[in-house]
């Protein structure tokens, strides 16, 4: 395993993947828990309604499913590393939506400033460190093929 392939298994792991995971406390907590984190994070009154608790309660479980979906990419990067390479580049992609959905939305600075434009470089380095590494060349070979490392 190379060198980046450690720190993209650091990274789906644990920032990535267990961070996401964390988004499962919003899904089963109690609306007045919403409210008050609402507040705490100095959001103001946090709306009423079916479409928020349903917004608030769904995306929570999409984090946790992307947290599982990086688990499963870390566990075996060899076999997903196109995939992991494609959520790189969807990763840097989305940090730009947000960015602007923060913006649009009128969300605070420091919101706007940790969703959105920290996704686009952790984006690209995974895009980076999930490239394939070239195999050496034997001597009678003209060309090298590029593959994915062999666990060690």
């Amino acid at each position: 395993m190379t060198k980046g392939d450690k720190m993209l298994v650091i990274l789906f792991r644990y920032l990535l993947g267990i961070g996401s995971l964390f988004g499962l406390v919003p899904v089963f907590m109690p609306v007045s828990w919403m409210a008050a984190t609402h507040r705490w994070l100095g959001l103001g009154e946090m709306p009423t309604g079916p479409i928020v608790e349903y917004l608030a309660r769904s995306l929570s479980a999409f984090y946790a499913l992307v947290g599982a979906l990086c688990l499963v990419m870390a566990s075996d990067l060899d076999r997903y590393r196109p995939l992991v390479r494609f959520f790189g580049v969807i990763l840097a992609l989305l940090g730009i939506v947000f960015t602007g959905v923060d913006l649009a939305a009128g969300m605070p600075w420091w919101w706007t400033a940790l969703e959105g434009p920290g996704a686009v470089p952790v984006g690209a380095l995974v895009y980076f460190l999930a490239r394939p590494v070239s195999k050496p060349c034997k001597q009678e070979e003209t060309t090298c093929e590029p593959h994915a490392t062999s666990p060690s």
